[in-house]
């Protein structure tokens, strides 16, 4: 029987249906068990954690709250494994950073430091049905837009071009970073107005980074889609801070 998880006496206090919800995610992982497959019915989990019925269960309602198993009912029914989708852990974690007052600031320097590593990776490694893909994104803003809703939704379009390019990512670590970004980037965006007032210089360097970019990616150029990438996030930084500034003073003024 797995041990169940202690916690050292500094360390906060964690219920014993949390500490059961570990040992039952330790021994999934010891036993090598995959998306899919059955958990042990729950009068094997009492027995094998020695643990009363309502821990048991109190511990399966967690993991389930987490998206690590997947309850059905009826035949054939019971808990399973549960791979946890990209969206819901963009979800989860968003959680973690909806009260920490994240700046623009905050999340270009990640940008600058991620994103041309990632368009120098995927330089002459992408499809041509991915780069039309890009290139139908660009598309939905190349002229500027006529109001405040059509701005909003541009900038959004002009971010989800950074998540096409994420899910390409060989390493999984990273195209899940930057897609997370992505997310918080335009959460932000929108949630502070940020695309208020239209920024013409914002919109067009932005394009112009994005057109050459893909570009870039075409030929194979790592050196150059990297450059690319760095000058477009200094950019935009730039930018985006002068619309984050520009908000923060009208808030004052009202």
């Amino acid at each position: 029987m797995p041990p169940v998880t202690t916690r050292s006496k500094t360390e906060p206090k964690v219920s014993r249906p949390v500490q059961v919800a570990e040992s039952i995610k330790d021994w999934v992982v010891d036993e090598g068990l995959n998306a899919g497959d059955r958990l042990p019915g729950e009068a094997e989990l009492i027995a094998r954690f020695g643990m009363a019925k309502g821990t048991i269960r109190e511990a399966m309602r967690i993991l389930e709250a987490q998206g690590l198993i997947k309850t059905r009912t009826g035949p054939g029914g019971g808990s399973f494994v549960h791979e946890v989708s990209r969206q819901r852990a963009k979800a989860l974690l968003g959680n973690y950073f909806y009260f920490k007052d994240l700046t623009i600031g905050d999340i270009y320097q990640l940008r600058l430091t991620l994103e041309p590593e990632l368009a120098a990776s995927l330089a002459g490694k992408l499809s041509e049905d991915v780069l039309r893909l890009l290139e139908e994104n660009i598309a939905q803003y190349s002229s500027p837009a006529g109001d405040l809703e059509e701005e909003r939704a541009q900038h959004v379009a002009s971010l989800r071009f950074h998540a096409i390019l994420a899910e390409q990512a060989k390493n999984p670590l990273l195209g899940f970073v930057i897609d997370f970004m992505v997310k918080l980037l335009s959460d932000l965006t929108v949630y502070r107005r940020l695309y208020s007032p239209p920024n013409f210089e914002l919109w067009k360097q932005g394009n112009d980074h994005q057109k050459a970019l893909v570009k870039a990616l075409r030929d194979g150029d790592a050196d150059r889609a990297c450059a690319i990438m760095t000058d477009h996030m200094e950019t935009a930084w730039k930018l985006m801070r002068q619309q984050e500034v520009e908000m923060q003073s009208r808030f004052i003024s009202e």
